[in-house]
């Protein structure tokens, strides 16, 4: 399977960050991307080559108009964590995948799973969508990152880094991560899709290496120019903010992963892995070149004066 022969892409989750950067790759490398939203035309991302169809993925109709036509698949689930309502997704899509006779189907965890089973609902109820899609005999490959790096260009943190030099999360310290971008996110999805024998594979995909957080905050002080710190976020804390803006039921399941992390049930469930890198062909860049290609001084304070820049 050959990367340079176009693809006909169905992308559940284009709208979101992690989707969106995904068919912005495909896009940029001469794909087709089709994607299934509920926002108006007004309220979608800037995707240019994509082709979206408004609908739902509970509604099995939609996802079959959705796959119609395509190839390949590449699916991030919403932000559920109701193990019924998950499991119908995944339900749809396996069924829509099977009827158009997919290729390979692409599906992006969100997240790294541990071994053994948890009361997590992020962990389980991705598990369980791995699961279902796997049964269905749609051939399939599952990747997990780990945490985003993107997460740090926010609201949250890009005033305390660009004004202040912290860089708050809430991850221990002493917990190491293999930091992702959404872009090496997009470049695996790519590998994932096209790579030769990689069927029933499930990669932990990471960056270029695992750093603890010290270490993350060097590097953000390398990309910045300037000192930077970690300071560990209470979950709790964490949880109370995101419920602002997400609600209670989603902060809780997102915050899962983090009350989790804490816990120090599995502190290296979010480090490297070689053996992906390696199979899949990534070359994901240093921390720190990721940093300063952002523009960090839109969140400075001094942010209207055209040629303000993060101080030093």
């Amino acid at each position: 399977m050959s990367s340079e022969i176009p693809m006909r892409v169905a992308v559940v989750g284009a709208t979101g960050f992690q989707g969106g950067a995904v068919s912005r790759l495909l896009a940029e490398r001469h794909h087709r991307v089709r994607a299934l939203t509920r926002r108006a035309a007004a309220d979608r991302p800037p995707l240019p080559g994509a082709h979206f169809l408004a609908g739902e993925l509970g509604r099995p109709e939609d996802v079959r108009r959705l796959f119609e036509g395509t190839t390949h698949a590449f699916v991030t689930m919403p932000l559920v964590y109701e193990a019924e309502r998950v499991a119908a997704y995944a339900r749809n899509v396996a069924e829509a995948a099977l009827e158009a006779g997919t290729v390979r189907l692409v599906f992006n965890a969100n997240t790294r799973i541990p071994l053994d089973l948890t009361d997590v609902p992020a962990f389980e109820t991705r598990r369980l969508v791995e699961r279902v899609l796997r049964e269905s005999g749609v051939p399939l490959v599952v990747i997990r990152p780990p945490v985003y790096l993107d997460n740090l260009f926010s609201p949250w943190n890009g005033p305390a880094l660009v004004e202040d030099g912290v860089l708050a999360y809430p991850l221990p310290a002493s917990a190491r991560t293999a930091w992702l971008s959404h872009r090496g996110l997009a470049e695996a999805a790519l590998a994932a899709l096209t790579g030769e024998g990689l069927e029933g594979r499930t990669f932990d995909i990471g960056g270029e290496r695992s750093l603890t957080g010290g270490e993350l905050a060097a590097a953000f002080g390398r990309g910045l120019g300037r000192p930077v710190r970690y300071e560990e976020l209470d979950p709790a804390a964490f949880e109370r903010g995101l419920a602002q803006l997400l609600g209670p039921e989603t902060a809780a399941g997102v915050a899962g992963i983090y009350h989790y992390m804490a816990s120090g049930a599995d502190p290296l469930l979010m480090a490297d892995d070689g053996v992906s890198v390696e199979v899949l062909a990534l070359e994901p860049a240093p921390v720190e070149e990721w940093v300063a290609r952002q523009p960090w001084q839109i969140w400075s304070t001094d942010a209207d004066e055209p040629d303000a820049m993060p101080r030093p």
